[in-house]
């Protein structure tokens, strides 16, 4: 009886174990997801000038520079399309920018320069705001991507993020930050959240 006993608590530690190795390896071998950053933001300063004749054929060209870092040393990532949308307050500015697909190696790094012609009414407010200090964008971006590690390809992971862009009078980033990096909103976290059942 006490063989037996002494059997079954060898059998349930080796299966903890093996579960515990089994647990540290998935950590150590999961894939982190992709860092965008908006490392440049520019809406440009030289039409601030219409807020003193505004119109609603106002015109303005916003640039920014993306960076995209991949942190994994074993992991490579496949991009789809990523959609870029600038808006003030809950309007979009100028539609939405595409970054067409492409292949980032391990723990590689690229930079996307991109600009968006935006006009209409909404630019008169920009303009405003920019000139008061008092402006503040969305960046919002849409992606899917897949990891390949050891050969081997993962399904498709969508991402959804955003981040808030202040700019001072002169249409660029102000404050103590000079890069924004995008990250899930708190609606997709509450609902990835949901979703696992947490």
């Amino acid at each position: 009886m006490c063989k037996t006993k002494n059997f079954y608590l060898w059998v349930l530690q080796v299966v903890l174990l093996s579960g515990l190795l089994a647990f540290v390896l998935w950590l150590s071998l999961r894939p982190q997801n992709p860092i965008y950053t908006i490392v440049e933001f520019n809406f440009d300063p030289i039409l601030s000038s219409a807020v003193q004749n505004t119109s609603s054929n106002s015109t303005s060209t916003i640039s920014f520079s993306l960076e995209v870092e991949n942190p994994n040393k074993d992991s490579s990532i496949y991009y789809d399309n990523i959609n870029v949308t600038v808006y003030y307050e809950s309007d979009s500015i100028g539609g939405t920018d595409v970054i067409p697909s492409f292949y980032q190696d391990k723990s590689e790094s690229h930079q996307f320069k991109q600009f968006i012609h935006a006009e209409g009414q909404l630019l008169d407010k920009v303009f405003r705001a920019v000139s008061n200090r008092t402006a503040e964008f969305r960046v919002g971006l849409v992606t899917s991507i897949r990891f390949k590690t050891s050969g081997l390809k993962s399904k498709h992971h969508g991402m959804e993020l955003q981040g808030r862009v202040k700019v001072g009078s002169d249409g660029k980033i102000s404050g103590k930050k000079n890069k924004i990096r995008l990250r899930k909103s708190l609606k997709t976290r509450r609902l990835a959240d949901f979703l696992r059942g947490s």
